[in-house]
């Protein structure tokens, strides 16, 4: 009954907010992808490539946006380099983290997560017939994990993360999430505060263990030799500016950062801002903003001419370039933690040797924000004042840039081996 219920929900919410995401798509002049896949049908060619999978062990692994896929990187190369031959599927909800996993090449296949009603994921669990799921950080779908408990196929929650904002939401619903959690068959969670909070809510103890954040293993994707003049001719930039790149801003944050910058260049002249929006479909509303600033600016997908220089900003409508732009920054602050959204990885910013800037809301990444500060290779501001005042003195200091990005690399050294300590729990469920 509980599950009858359930699936109610999903279609009537599925029924007024389909209708809305495209009217949404076509008033910001976008064509909205992957309806028809999201509801478990799929073009012929799909159904070939899905045929061709028999006879090979087939890893289904799903991460929910560009966070988590972006996290799962690491996993999937371990994945790929001790299964060579195995199928490698990627899922997402987002677009956005959608378009990232388009540029992971070992995965053989992408497509977005099916709507979790019953008979839709039945039907697309029977048509890829995956031997393993792996879900990235805490996203869990009902029927999904039912259907697959039924069709007696594993899942492992990978990279499992409880935050402080949602513990307390699961918390209340404890007796319907408990059975839940019994059909997982492991939990890879990030740290012990994490595997005790998934063991408060009902997840077999025996069956967690505690094998690190997979953030710490990244690696760059950018080429060894790729320095920030041959960037800046990409972009179009000034090659004698200073950079000051702000990645991953949310609504409320443009508008600081903006002010931050327009108060930076009365003492820091030859400084220009790349600008990265979280979600770049929010750029215009971004531009409106440098207009009533009377910045000049430009946006990364047009040509790059003319040239980006001193006071200029570029403001960024494209995905996955964010470590391009960072290798060229003199400063990086990360967004979604100067307002409460949460934060972003950090850690990106950190595997390019880049001292880093972060506000205070920083939940979702708590025990990493707590460990770069430790280590000296970056720093927390509580509001727009004290980001101005930590921005001027590290411009005016470039040997503690360096510092502070050398402490953070070494951080990432120190922490790394969650993929390797992951894919042995993966192991022990995949027959030999």
């Amino acid at each position: 009954m509980v599950y009858l219920l359930y699936d109610i929900v999903v279609w009537l919410t599925a029924l007024f907010l389909v209708p809305c995401y495209l009217l949404r798509g076509l008033l910001q002049g976008k064509v909205r992808r992957g309806i028809r896949e999201r509801l478990g049908f799929f073009d012929k060619d799909r159904q070939v490539r899905f045929s061709a999978f028999g006879g090979r062990q087939v890893f289904w692994i799903h991460a929910v946006s560009v966070g988590e896929t972006r996290a799962a990187i690491p996993l999937i190369k371990a994945l790929r380099a001790e299964y060579p031959q195995a199928v490698l599927l990627l899922s997402n909800v987002t677009e956005t983290g959608h378009a990232i996993a388009q540029g992971i090449k070992e995965v053989d296949e992408r497509l977005f997560f099916p709507l979790d009603a019953s008979w839709v994921v039945r039907r697309v669990l029977q048509q890829v017939k995956p031997n393993h799921v792996l879900i990235v950080e805490t996203e869990l779908w009902p029927n999904f994990i039912r259907q697959c408990h039924r069709m007696q196929i594993p899942v492992q929650l990978v990279n499992g993360r409880i935050s402080d904002r949602s513990f307390p939401r699961y918390s209340r619903v404890k007796r319907l999430l408990q059975p839940l959690l019994e059909q997982l068959t492991g939990f890879c969670m990030q740290s012990e505060m994490d595997a005790e909070r998934i063991a408060q809510l009902g997840a077999p103890e025996q069956r967690i263990t505690v094998t690190g954040n997979l953030k710490f293993d990244m690696e760059s994707t950018l080429p060894p030799d790729l320095d920030s003049q041959q960037l800046r001719g990409e972009f179009g930039l000034d090659p004698h500016s200073r950079i000051w790149v702000a990645g991953s801003t949310h609504s409320g944050e443009e508008e600081q950062v903006i002010a931050v910058f327009q108060r930076l260049l009365e003492k820091q002249p030859d400084l220009l801002l790349i600008l990265v929006p979280r979600h770049p479909d929010r750029c215009k509303v971004v531009a409106e903003l440098l207009n009533n600033a009377k910045l000049s600016w430009r946006l990364r997908s047009q040509q790059p001419d003319p040239l980006i220089t001193h006071g200029g900003v570029l403001l960024v409508d494209t995905i996955g370039e964010m470590l391009k732009f960072y290798r060229m920054a003199d400063v990086v602050f990360v967004g979604g933690s100067l307002v409460p959204t949460g934060g972003h990885n950090i850690l990106e910013a950190s595997l390019l040797k880049k001292a880093v800037v972060f506000g205070e809301h920083m939940h979702n990444f708590r025990e990493i924000a707590a460990l770069v500060e430790q280590a000296q290779g970056g720093g927390r501001v509580s509001d727009e004042n004290a980001l101005f005042a930590l921005m001027e003195h590290l411009l005016s200091s470039p040997e503690q840039c360096q510092q502070m990005g050398e402490k953070s690399w070494s951080l990432l050294q120190k922490n790394a081996g969650a993929s390797q300590k992951t894919l042995r729990e993966i192991s022990r469920c995949v027959p030999d």
